[in-house]
């Protein structure tokens, strides 16, 4: 017998968000799917009967799998079935996977596994909705947590804030801001926007907030109403006495170590080294963890740097709040690379290599959105040298995946558009040394590149990752932060933008209602910030280079008409061929009617470009052309004037003087120079020799035409 299905809605500016559970995957812990329109996904949540053996953290794990039946079609890969997870299905697991784990106990170490499948996919994006499932699937489950969350797409077009925007409506706004909150905090963001000033980027986010209020309002129902008994755990809590006793032989030596402003390796040693001591006095209590002593350590080490910040304004590298640390760039220092940048500020120092190819070289997209191709990339490597580790390769992370979408996003904005710069990009940023906010400075490593390039950027974009101390009604931001910052701090707010607003904003919150003052103020400390970090940049390049590098491909676009597009293919593209072998040029053509001509040297590029201009244009009335005699009649001689387009040079048109025979003054097969002086409604094109010879205007030519 089919079990009875519970259905649920919330109603989002003017949107339905429908909330189903009881018919499919009874044997997860919770399952729901969310529909809105035609999209719907099904969110699952699992976790393990008992702890995970040795783990000292909290065992979660997010995946989405995009199935391509969701929107009807079959996967392009070689085995037509889906693989790995790309790059969008990676970032919506991060999506997903940052609002809802600060809201597990911290105290569980039971694997918690949430799956996500995309059944039905329309013009509504998966991210947003997959928030919804994992969040109301958690809460219906068995499984402890302190939710619910929501979450929302906020666009703005005309001025106007949009909730859950389609793709179209995406491509029409001027912000694509994915927030995610409780009741009553905002818990993760991330935007990318046109250049926005900080006060609409704060007005959208206030927007956001209440507007996920109904969707906490129907997850809250499902709770009280059909919601599973939370099931109860091993508890990995240190005990108070513990934490107790550690405080009191660490915080003196901790506080020791702070005072003397010690550089990232230096600072870990002597910290290790106070650890280390600590541990040793535990060695012979068998009845305490050495992981717990390990635990209590770092809580007493984040409570003095957190309570030192606070009371005297004072890091633990001796900077104040809003000190950026030491910044130097280069560029041009690779041969062979197009454009290279390279990023220091303090111990994080990232260099990118732009690298220029073809509109063939764009990467291929075959996932659920409506994007077919991609013809700038931005790709992060984060090697373990860049921390003084030594570890196994084992490919891209879902980190370095999230940290290039972020600089990425960050630079799209600024870059030229396809007919102005028709060349596909790819940025590659490798982190060389990090000590906190690579990912902003992978931002201000591309745009150094850029520049380097010479890719015409319509402003350069400097980066700034943000921190914020908070205890009670005290707080306090922090401008460019270290990585124990980002560890030990309630917020991690990374910016991005020109000198006019913001093109990127990342933000992850750590705590429950943070005001939209605090807010403000993090924004405006970001811009300061920004600014300086600029005014470095621009001190090593000021503006793009004036041309490319002469090993760089050059290419040139043209527009020709779409129906043309048959002409420069011809039958089997025997045309484009020949124009290929005979001009050593690459051509590709867009669907649009955009032709890419690339070489490497202008003398190929003029020769098929002329190629191209001859096959696709359309004749003009007073233009004067040089063609070939294609057909003698008694009343006048057919020229072509272009490929496969001829005119009628009437006889009196011939010569200056009368003319008895057409034969007297041409020949099949010659080359003669007229002009244009009629075409008529049906097509047929007028000629006029006479008109070249004796220099006449079209009006002359017309007037002269017509007394004969």
């Amino acid at each position: 017998m089919k079990p009875e299905s519970k259905k649920y809605t919330a109603v989002v500016d003017g949107k339905e968000l429908m909330i189903e559970t009881g018919t499919l995957a009874e044997q997860a812990g919770g399952a729901v799917t969310v529909r809105m329109g035609d999209s719907v996904i099904l969110g699952t949540a699992t976790m393990s009967d008992s702890a995970r053996e040795g783990a000292d953290f909290f065992p979660l794990t997010v995946n989405y799998e995009e199935r391509m039946y969701a929107n009807g079609s079959i996967p392009g890969s070689f085995f037509r079935r889906e693989g790995r997870p790309g790059e969008d299905a990676t970032l919506t697991c991060r999506l997903i996977d940052r609002p809802l784990r600060p809201m597990f106990p911290k105290d569980l170490r039971n694997d918690v596994q949430l799956i996500l499948y995309a059944l039905s996919s329309d013009d509504q994006p998966m991210d947003v909705l997959g928030i919804n499932a994992a969040s109301a699937a958690l809460v219906i489950s068995d499984i402890p947590w302190d939710g619910p969350i929501a979450g929302i797409r906020v666009g703005r077009i005309d001025g106007k804030f949009i909730a859950f925007p389609t793709f179209d409506e995406i491509e029409e706004s001027d912000l694509d801001l994915v927030m995610a909150g409780s009741r009553d905090a905002i818990l993760t963001v991330e935007s990318n926007s046109k250049e926005l000033s900080e006060e609409v980027i704060l007005e959208a986010l206030e927007w956001g907030q209440k507007a996920i209020q109904p969707l906490i309002d129907a997850q809250e129902k499902m709770a009280r109403e059909i919601g599973k008994e939370k099931r109860s755990y091993l508890s990995f809590k240190v005990s108070d006495e513990l934490k107790a006793e550690v405080k009191s032989k660490a915080l003196a030596p901790i506080n020791e170590v702070l005072e003397k402003n010690l550089g990232k390796v230096e600072f870990r040693k002597s910290l290790d080294a106070v650890r280390d001591e600590i541990l040793e006095s535990y060695a012979e209590n068998e009845e305490v963890a050495p992981g717990d002593v390990k635990e209590a350590f770092e809580d007493v080490l984040k409570s003095a740097i957190r309570n030192r910040i606070l009371e005297t304004g004072k890091r633990s590298d001796g900077r104040d709040l809003t000190t950026v640390r030491d910044i130097w760039c280069e560029v041009n220092i690779s041969p062979r690379p197009h454009g290279v940048g390279l990023f220091t500020r303090g111990q994080t120092q990232v260099m990118t290599m732009t690298t220029l190819g073809t509109p063939r070289d764009a990467q291929m997209i075959d996932n659920l959105s409506p994007t077919d191709t991609k013809r700038y990339m931005h790709h992060y490597n984060f090697p373990p040298f860049s921390v003084g580790e030594v570890r196994f390769l084992r490919g891209t992370s879902r980190r370095e995946v999230g940290h290039g979408a972020l600089a990425e996003r960050a630079l799209l904005p600024v870059l030229p558009s396809e007919e102005e710069f028709p060349y596909t990009m790819r940025l590659v940023s490798e982190v060389l040394s990090s000590n906190g906010s690579s990912s902003m400075a992978s931002v201000c490593g591309s745009t150094l590149s850029l520049m380097d390039t010479g890719v015409p950027i319509k402003a350069p974009v400097a980066g700034v990752a943000m921190g914020l101390v908070k205890e009670g009604d005290r707080y306090a931001i922090l401008t460019d932060i270290q990585g124990l910052e980002d560890h030990i701090g309630n917020m991690d707010f990374k910016v991005a933008g020109t000198d006019q607003g913001i093109t990127a904003l990342q933000m992850d919150i750590k705590l429950k209602g943070l005001s939209s003052q605090v807010m403000a103020e993090a924004l405006e400390q970001a811009k300061a910030a920004r600014s300086l970090i600029m005014s470095k940049m621009l001190e090593t390049i000021s503006e793009p280079r004036e041309d490319l590098k002469p090993h760089v491909p050059r290419i040139e676009a043209i527009r020709v008409p779409v129906d043309k597009i048959g002409a420069i293919i011809g039958p089997g593209g025997k045309i484009i061929r020949e124009i290929q072998e005979d001009t050593g040029a690459k051509i590709d053509i867009d669907d649009d009617g955009l032709v890419y001509i690339a070489t490497d040297n202008a003398e190929s590029a003029r020769l098929a470009k002329e190629r191209i201009e001859g096959l696709t244009a359309t004749p003009e009335v007073g233009r004067i052309y040089t063609g070939r005699v294609v057909g003698i009649k008694t009343f006048g001689a057919f020229v072509e004037i272009l490929p496969g387009i001829d005119g009628l040079v009437h006889i009196s048109q011939l010569e200056s003087s009368h003319v008895k025979n057409v034969e007297d003054v041409v020949d099949f097969g010659d080359e003669i120079t007229v002009m244009v002086t009629d075409i008529s409604k049906d097509g047929k094109i007028r000629l006029s020799r006479q008109a070249v010879l004796e220099g006449w205007s079209l009006e002359e030519a017309q007037k002269a035409d017509r007394k004969k």
